[in-house]
């Protein structure tokens, strides 16, 4: 598999310990995440955004694969949590700028 960036190891590392400050620490101030049919803007945002999910699905994410495409960065990840049909396998694109997240897209 390939090596992931340093942001996005970190992002799966922080959101393997529940570590929702640290997970919106690493998103850049304007950044943009879209799941679930919303928009979440900026890390305050994006920490609601985890800390929901959190409580409501109890999920575990496990990089399945990873390869750049682009400007993007493209990771096939396998979500086990409390939610229906799980585990399910989603794709996530994140664009990356500098040393931060910039936007992520899961589907």
């Amino acid at each position: 598999m390939t090596t992931l960036p340093g942001p996005l190891s970190d992002y799966y590392s922080a959101e393997s310990r529940n570590d929702i400050d640290a997970l919106a620490r690493l998103f850049s101030a304007d950044c943009v995440v879209r799941d679930e049919g919303q928009t979440f803007n900026g890390q305050a945002a994006v920490a609601s955004w985890m800390a929901g999910a959190k409580a409501k699905y109890n999920h575990r994410t496990e990089v399945l694969a990873a390869r750049q495409d682009g400007d993007a960065w493209l990771v096939s990840v396998r979500v086990s949590g409390t939610f229906p049909n799980s585990p399910v396998t989603l794709a996530q694109r994140f664009r990356l700028s500098g040393d931060t997240i910039a936007a992520l897209e899961i589907g």
